[in-house]
């Protein structure tokens, strides 16, 4: 038997007009990009950013910026680590709903050559040059195999809304200052930065060759320009679903999605530790006390509601009543120790987004360092996963501005969040006539210092015999002999220094 067809079946789809198909594609290039170039000034999203440092993003809201530094976290004794936790967890409860938190964590690469001049011993013109230039050989070599070539830089940005730029300059300035205040109690050294400071590290993310920033405020005026042109790429290209393109390199967006039931503090040292250049952030929006509770509460009654209804279920259908589904039973014991930690100690409630933006030269290399962060996110189980259609905004939620356009976010207590500890280890690389003293046992980089800017510059050297005290004194007086014109006195009663001598 033939199947009777209705009349909506045997008609013919209607032609679309022009109007509409302009109106899809309109929509199309805006979900899946129209894969042209374009300018800076369709992604870089704010509208200012004033010398003070202020940047102003939209009308009413406005942000400001912190750089920090490193210090010793992964090889300090258990109790200065649980200390400098607690720290972090009174930072994150300061920070209320009407404060958005953008931790950035970069590694970019600096011109090797640059970089190598910075430890340059110069010659003297004496008979020792040709030594001096053996030695700056030896340490370009050991620059190499470090880490070195890589700078890495840590930044808090903080947005706010405010109904005019003044008042929101008063609040930013109080802000700023009490959040130094807790960089200085966990022994960080930390300072707001300026408008010409943001820019370069705006430029420095979209030119990850390491091209030198050149810029000056009285440049605007009689240029026509603004300062989005001194920052901006040669182009933009978000063409693709997973990749975009930057100024002939390419990039990638991904999200962790966190899955483990327990977290470490060495997941964001381990994804820090890649050579390659890198961009970690972390938006961190806190939820109204009040609010929070009231939302576990409702969750909990749901979950209680689901639990009479299956019990009901179970009294028709003949079976025991205590019998209920194990993810039931596993979600309403979350749900109530979430809220006695809310209610009985000193926690609040975040909403996370944990972005990682990857750049490269080519596809393959780009591929390969996205594989890496997967692999350690797979370490710790979780997972990281691309962005699919929103690199743009992606990278606009990279940029330390305090703008998340990403709206894939996990929940977490006040000391879940702290568990993304942003300290390693504290660095020593100075220039000028600093003097080579080894590689650091965390990060594999070489040690440059110069004792002479040190608040204390005596040195004392304890070891086990055999362990290499004396070689230790001999490079240094080396050291000392080759890039200072400092006297050396040696009181050496069993004449060991005497061939050196």
């Amino acid at each position: 038997m033939s199947r009777k067809t209705t009349p909506r079946e045997t008609e013919k789809p209607k032609k679309l007009t022009r109007a509409q198909k302009k109106e899809i594609d309109a929509v199309l290039r805006k979900y899946k990009g129209d894969g042209k170039p374009r300018t800076a000034q369709a992604t870089i999203p704010y509208e200012a950013i004033y010398p003070d440092g202020v940047c102003r993003i939209d009308r009413r809201t406005f942000s400001k910026c912190i750089a920090f530094e490193d210090i010793s976290y992964q090889l300090a004794q258990p109790e200065t680590r649980t200390a400098i936790f607690e720290h972090l967890c009174d930072l994150y409860n300061y920070v209320d709903a009407s404060i958005h938190v953008q931790l950035s964590f970069l590694n970019r690469k600096v011109d090797p050559v640059q970089y190598a001049k910075s430890f340059e011993i110069a010659p003297q013109g004496d008979d020792f040059d040709d030594i001096r230039a053996e030695y700056t050989a030896i340490l370009q070599k050991q620059l190499a195999s470090g880490n070195n070539g890589i700078v890495k830089t840590k930044y808090l940005t903080f947005t706010i809304e405010a109904d005019s730029p003044k008042t929101a300059r008063a609040r930013l300035t109080r802000i700023g200052l009490d959040l130094l205040g807790y960089f200085k109690t966990m022994g960080c050294v930390a300072h707001v930065m300026d408008g010409q400071e943001r820019l370069e590290v705006l430029h420095g993310i979209f030119h990850p060759d390491g091209e030198p920033f050149r810029f000056d405020w009285d440049w605007l005026a009689p240029s026509g320009l603004s300062t989005k042109d001194f920052v901006a790429p040669s182009s933009l290209c978000f063409g693709t679903a997973k990749t975009f393109g930057l100024g002939g390199k390419y990039g990638a967006v991904s999200f962790l999605q966190i899955l483990a039931p327990e977290l470490s503090d060495e997941m964001l040292a381990d994804f820090l530790k890649t050579e390659s250049g890198i961009l970690v952030n972390l938006h961190v929006q806190a939820i109204d006390q009040t609010e929070a509770i009231k939302t576990i509460k409702r969750k909990i009654t749901d979950l209680d509601a689901m639990k009479i209804q299956e019990q009901k279920k179970a009294v028709r259908s003949g079976y025991d009543m205590d019998i209920l589904p194990s993810d039931l039973a596993t979600y309403g014991e979350d749900a109530k120790k979430l809220l006695n930690k809310l209610q009985t100690r000193n926690e609040r409630l975040f909403m996370l987004t944990f972005l990682v933006l990857n750049v490269a030269e080519t596809k393959q290399k780009l591929g390969n360092d996205v594989f890496q962060a997967a692999g350690v996110a797979q370490k710790y189980n979780c997972s990281l996963v691309r962005l699919d259609y929103q690199q743009e905004q992606g990278l606009v939620s990279s940029l330390p501005l305090g703008i998340n356009q990403i709206k894939i976010q996990r929940s977490l207590t006040t000391s879940n969040v702290a568990v993304f500890v942003p300290f390693v280890t504290q660095e020593l690389f100075q220039s000028g006539a600093a003097m080579y003293y080894g590689i650091n046992a965390k990060s594999h980089n070489m040690i440059m210092l110069d004792r002479k800017q040190a608040r204390c510059p005596n040195g004392l050297k304890l070891g086990t015999p055999g362990s290499g005290k004396s070689m230790s004194c001999k490079s240094e007086i080396v050291s000392v002999f080759l890039t200072t014109a400092d006297d050396i006195f040696i009181s050496d009663p069993e004449a060991e220094y005497y061939p050196l001598v």
